[in-house]
C-alpha cells in the first residue's frame, strides 16, 4: 500500500499578516480596558505567549548561555524572560491609549514573513514597525519586531548579556532578577 504524505504546514503571506492583525487585536483590547497596570501586564505576558515565539527569543536573548543549559533550568529562565518582557513592553503600551496601529502587507524575507503596520500615536510622528513572522517551530509565530529600526532581538540580546554579565553568567540569578524586573 502507498501511503501519500500530506503537504507541510506551510506559512502564506495573508496567514502572517493575521497573526499580526489578530495580535494587534487583543493588545488594544487589553490597551482600551482601562483596568490596573497590574492586571494588564499579565494579559499582555498571556498575548505575547499566544503569539510570539518565546522559544525562540528567550534563547536568542540569552545567546551562547542558552546552549548549556538543562531543561529546567531553561524553562525556568524562558517563564521568567516571558514575564520580563510582559511588564517592560506594557509599560510602553500606556503610549498606545486613544492610537491605533494599521497592518500592511506581508512579504517574504529569508525563511520567514516580515509584515509592515504603521502606530498612529496621539501627538507623535508614526512609526514603522515591522513582525517577523515564522511557522519554523510548528504554529505560526512572530520572533522579532523591528521598530522604527531598532531590533527587538538585537535589544535583549543586549540586555541579557549586561544582566548576566552583572551576575557573572550566573543564569539562576539572572532568572531570579527577570522575575521581579520589568
Amino acid at each position: 500500500m502507498l501511503l501519500r504524505a500530506s503537504p507541510a504546514h506551510a506559512l502564506d503571506s495573508e496567514q502572517a499578516r493575521a497573526l499580526i492583525d489578530k495580535a494587534l487585536g487583543e493588545v488594544y483590547s487589553v490597551i482600551n480596558s482601562g483596568q490596573p497596570p497590574a492586571q494588564m501586564y499579565r494579559q499582555f505576558e498571556a498575548i505575547f505567549a499566544r503569539y510570539a515565539d518565546v522559544d525562540i527569543i528567550a534563547r536568542s536573548a540569552l545567546g551562547p548561555t542558552a546552549r548549556q543549559l538543562g531543561g529546567q533550568q531553561f524553562a525556568a529562565y524562558k517563564q521568567a524572560f516571558q514575564g520580563y518582557i510582559g511588564r517592560k513592553y506594557g509599560k510602553r503600551f500606556r503610549d498606545f491609549v486613544g492610537a491605533r496601529v494599521q497592518v500592511g502587507g506581508a512579504r517574504p524575507l529569508k525563511s520567514f514573513f516580515a509584515v509592515t503596520s504603521t502606530a498612529y500615536l496621539n501627538g507623535r510622528a508614526p512609526m514603522e514597525v515591522e513582525w517577523h513572522v515564522s511557522d519554523k517551530s510548528g504554529r505560526n509565530l512572530f520572533f522579532n519586531i523591528i521598530i522604527e529600526g531598532v531590533n527587538m532581538l538585537a535589544s535583549e540580546r543586549a540586555e541579557m548579556a549586561a544582566m548576566l554579565s552583572r551576575r557573572r553568567g550566573d543564569v539562576a540569578a539572572l532568572t531570579a532578577d527577570l522575575q521581579r524586573a520589568g
